[in-house]
């Protein structure tokens, strides 16, 4: 996974929606801290969580992940 795309392209979709982070978190169950773990790198977000990232922000894991 590409980080610096990965990263960036998560906060630029969550902004994009006017979400917060912890607002973000509730609409995919998550938590507030691994939203942020995620936007800034310290760790990367599994298969599930892509999943539950691309369904909800209506786009394709390739894209979140910087592969376009």
């Amino acid at each position: 996974m590409e980080r610096d795309a990965y990263n960036e392209r998560l906060k630029e979709l969550r902004k994009e929606m006017g979400l917060t982070q912890t607002e973000l978190a509730r609409q995919i169950g998550a938590t507030q801290r691994q939203i942020s773990f995620w936007e800034s790198g310290q760790i990367e977000p599994g298969i599930f969580w892509l999943i539950k990232l691309a369904d909800f922000f209506d786009i394709s894991i390739d894209y979140l992940v910087g592969r376009n």
